[in-house]
């Protein structure tokens, strides 16, 4: 618990803190929380209260748990030595943790860093734009994104959205953006055997309607993560790269809340054999140590980059201010050791496995719970109000069992403002570090939950 002088502190917050997707509202009746300490999994409030955090800071971010005291040293020996500099030279963190992130990408070869997730998918956005223009004669602008996908909170980002609550009262966009049908089976849009393979024919479909010479690059979250945690079903990623490579274009693979091990693979799309051309992460690259996102590209893409033409305008023309920051790779270097040391990916496949099977036991004891899917250590259940029709239960419901978990000390998520109607499925992300206890206490709350408010 933590033991420091907190007078003053709420209320200093609920003054001056503009807080992150919240009605502020609420805390008019209510004090807003503060997590003041955190150990392993366990985080304590402002009322030395502790929780058992089943969603790695509320967005699927610290992957090696609290209290990591070598990432600290890692970050504060850096800094003193050399903290920043713009991003036009390089650093030993820089350098070093692109050659070890790299090492566990076969085809990828370069790094792009910057400080946030919304904003590496930006920089993928203006490449693919860029290249357009140099390789194409102005055409292949057209980036696709997926129903139900997320990339961020900017404009650029929200213009690919595939989360209409998101992106509401956030227009106009920019243009050139098209969405692709989702591909949850669940909610399945065609009758057929192989859903996977048609749902990514389905992408074909936009591909041939908006004309393949104007389409520059596919974008797609390995795993659909705050639209409902959506594995893709069999069949479906094989047939994307095929369709990619027929049409020359680029696959932009998100991985800001898959990347780092979150699904038992260093990367999401490891599971199935793809090859992109670029990859987005952020979250889990420091585990909420030090701000760090990067884009990573094949030497093939760099290369539209590098030549000879001496032309001012030919090369990539950005910065990221905060990608020059030697915190965040010397943060992501220790994060990536711990996870090597301690065998964080078998432990996160062993433990998703059980996560899993106590999800499929309620799925056989509720009646409410109508789907359970998840890769690794991220999961999720989908409540509905009728089994048989699949008529999504009310979110207020939904979000009852969240608060009805939290009453019992365990943070868990869920979907919301996001997809209209469809904001009906709990969502879990545990540290990578997760015990057999652990993903048992995360289980037996939410049974105790849903069995407080579905009855």
């Amino acid at each position: 618990m933590y033991d420091n002088d907190l007078s003053g502190i709420v209320e200093a917050d609920r003054a001056h803190v503009w807080h992150h997707l919240m009605q502020h509202r609420a805390f008019d009746a209510k004090d807003p929380r503060i997590i003041v300490e955190g150990r392993g999994l366990r985080v304590w409030d402002q009322n030395g209260t502790e929780f058992l955090d089943a969603v790695s800071g509320g967005v699927w971010t610290v992957n090696v748990g609290y209290g990591r005291e070598s990432i600290g040293d890692a970050i504060r020996d850096q800094v003193v030595r050399m903290n920043y500099f713009a991003g036009s030279a390089g650093s030993i963190p820089g350098a070093r943790f692109a050659e070890m992130l790299t090492d566990k990408m076969p085809g990828m070869t370069r790094v792009y860093y910057t400080n946030s997730g919304s904003e590496a998918n930006e920089k993928a956005f203006k490449m693919v734009r860029q290249i357009a223009h140099k390789r194409y004669g102005g055409k292949k602008t057209k980036v696709l994104f997926r129903e139900r996908d997320y990339h961020g909170t900017t404009i650029g980002a929200l213009s690919a959205c595939g989360q209409q609550q998101r992106a509401a009262q956030y227009g106009p966009f920019a243009p050139d953006f098209v969405e692709v049908p989702h591909c949850l089976e669940y909610r399945a849009q065609w009758d057929v055997e192989n859903y996977g393979e048609r749902a990514a024919d389905a992408i074909e479909e936009v591909i041939l309607r908006e004309g393949p010479e104007t389409v520059g690059a596919l974008c797609l979250e390995p795993v659909t993560a705050g639209g409902g945690v959506i594995v893709p079903p069999k069949g479906y990623w094989e047939r994307v790269q095929e369709i990619c490579r027929k049409y020359d274009i680029l696959l932009h693979i998100d991985e800001v809340v898959c990347g780092v091990g979150r699904t038992g693979e260093w990367f999401g799309y490891q599971h199935y054999g793809v090859k992109p051309d670029m990859v987005t992460m952020a979250k889990g690259v420091a585990s909420g140590y030090a701000a760090i996102a990067c884009l990573v590209t094949t030497e093939a893409v760099f290369d539209l980059f590098r030549t000879d033409a001496g032309d001012p305008l030919d090369h990539f023309r950005d910065i990221s201010t905060f990608g020059g920051c030697t915190a965040g790779p010397a943060a992501a270097i220790e994060n990536m050791r711990i996870i090597e040391a301690e065998g964080l990916l078998a432990n996160t496949t062993e433990m998703g496995a059980r996560l899993m099977a106590g999800l499929e036991g309620l799925k056989e004891k509720h009646a409410c719970v109508g789907d359970v899917r998840g890769l690794g250590l991220f999961a999720g259940a989908e409540l509905v109000a009728d089994r048989k029709t699949r008529e999504p239960m009310d979110e207020k419901l939904v979000a009852q069992v969240v608060g009805a978990c939290d009453r019992r000390g365990v943070i868990i998520g869920m979907t919301n403002r996001s997809i209209p109607g469809f904001n009906n499925t709990l969502c879990l992300s545990p540290a990578l570090i997760s015990t057999g206890d652990d993903i048992d206490m995360i289980v037996e709350a939410i049974d105790a939950a849903i069995g407080e408010v579905a009855g």
